[in-house]
């Protein structure tokens, strides 16, 4: 129940910060170039909290519903404007004033993460150094000569202090469509450079899940066999197993690394599994059937309990990037444009077919990836706002009516065409684009059920 609340307020936290940063750019650029705002709101729906500025007029309103928020601006097209305040009305501006105010919500989002990857870097960016620990056989990397212990410096001239940036860098790699270059430092620290091939690269996924497609998985220390959190209504719940058991032994066979006992469940679906385990000095016997779970090709077992992370265990293999605040700027703007870039592809490639939706992220997905990263810590937080306001960015530049990209789609055709498109050409286009938006939620949702439900 306590992680249900923190996945709860970390998301609307979430959603409060990045469509308040978004609606901001609207309201600052608007009010910079004369336009008269009438209100800012945080939500739809019904005002939970209101105030009329002083000095502006305008309505600021927190609304029930946190799934977006406007700005209204005077504008002749929503009602009667009196003569003395046409100057200030949204509809009467240059073409270049409504493209700047309706460009400004997507840009502050892409600013936004810049300043996030910015205080990241300046405090001092921990991670994980990409020390690889096996390679799977017969896989590509291991085609390529990658070993267990090589660390990896660079991937295509992009560094790769983290496994975080090697992540993306691999990531960025596979969507380029070339022969990639990593740059690794072997266990006896001669520094060589691995390629990998287009041609084996090709049929990949773009899945967060590339490196193991790839054949590698981090170093990491063996974690003891030790329990730590236990999701009720799970097999592992259900059997009796709690935080903090010991687990000796499965059917008689001694194990010794957790990583052992993951192996024995996953290869045991709906198989009852006689579990000995130790629990405050006492030896008890449990019967554990994990459920099946389909994972591409093949059935997993899955029990629903997660490993107790002692304090400490990985220090050797931790990293801290830490940059000077002009050093840290340029490479804030880097992350957020390769960032960029990388959605724009995977999306483009989606609309093609090319790509699978199932890199779609939806409500749940969105709201148990905050409760996950605020749970980690403030630094994984901010990461975590900056990736979804980028692509809060980037989604609402799509020209879709009912977007901002769809309202410069409008004005572009304006330019073109020298006068504004008709009242009804544009509520047609609303329609159609509501109705694109629509869709496009739902199978956000859709694909977020088939997660949840195995």
């Amino acid at each position: 129940m306590q992680s249900f609340f923190i996945t709860l307020l970390s998301f609307l936290a979430a959603l409060g910060v990045l469509i308040t940063v978004h609606e901001f750019g609207h309201f600052w650029v608007a009010r910079k170039l004369g336009v008269k705002v009438l209100r800012f709101s945080i939500g739809f729906g019904r005002p939970l909290w209101q105030r009329v500025g002083k000095v502006d007029g305008t309505e600021y309103v927190v609304a029930a519903i946190p799934l977006g928020g406007y700005v209204k601006m005077l504008d002749e097209r929503e009602g009667q404007v009196a003569p003395e305040e046409w100057p200030r009305a949204f509809n009467r501006q240059t073409l270049g004033r409504r493209a700047a105010i309706v460009v400004a919500g997507p840009l502050f989002n892409l600013l936004f993460a810049v300043l996030a990857y910015w205080a990241i870097l300046v405090v001092g960016d921990s991670g994980l150094r990409p020390v690889i620990g096996t390679v799977s056989e017969g896989s590509i990397a291991a085609g390529a000569g990658f070993r267990g212990g090589d660390e990896i410096l660079a991937v295509a001239q992009r560094s790769t202090p983290t496994w975080e940036a090697a992540l993306f860098a691999f990531l960025a790699g596979v969507l380029d469509g070339e022969d990639l270059p990593v740059k690794v430092r072997e266990a006896n620290g001669a520094d060589v450079t691995r390629w990998l091939e287009a041609r084996v690269l090709a049929g990949l996924p773009e899945d967060p899940a590339v490196l193991g497609q790839i054949g590698l998985s981090p170093a990491r220390p063996s974690l003891p066999p030790v329990v730590g959190e236990v999701v009720a209504g799970e097999p592992a719940a259900a059997a009796g197993l709690r935080s903090g058991d010991r687990i000796l032994a499965v059917n008689g066979e001694p194990i010794e690394t957790w990583q052992r006992w993951v192996e024995r469940v996953r290869a045991s679906p709906e198989q009852v599994l006689r579990v000995e385990v130790e629990r405050e000095g006492n030896r008890l016997d449990l019967r554990i059937e994990p459920r099946s779970v389909t994972q591409g090709p093949e059935h997993i077992g899955r029990i629903g309990a997660g490993v107790f992370i002692p304090e400490g265990h990985d220090e050797q293999y931790r990293t801290l990037v830490r940059l000077g605040p002009v050093d840290a700027l340029g490479e804030a703007v880097r992350k957020t444009l390769e960032m960029s870039r990388l959605m724009l592809r995977v999306l483009g490639r989606m609309l093609i077919g090319e790509a699978s939706v199932q890199n779609l992220s939806g409500p749940i997905s969105i709201a148990e990836s905050a409760g996950k990263s605020a749970s980690n810590g403030p630094g994984y937080f901010v990461k975590f706002l900056a990736v979804v306001s980028i692509s809060l960015g980037i989604l609402n530049l799509l020209p879709i009516p009912v977007l901002d990209g769809g309202h410069l789609l409008f004005l572009l055709i304006e330019a073109v065409k020298g006068s504004p498109l008709s009242e009804w050409a544009q509520l047609q286009g609303q329609r159609v684009g509501m109705a694109l938006l629509l869709a496009l939620m739902g199978l956000a949702l859709y694909v977020d059920l088939g997660r949840l439900l195995g």
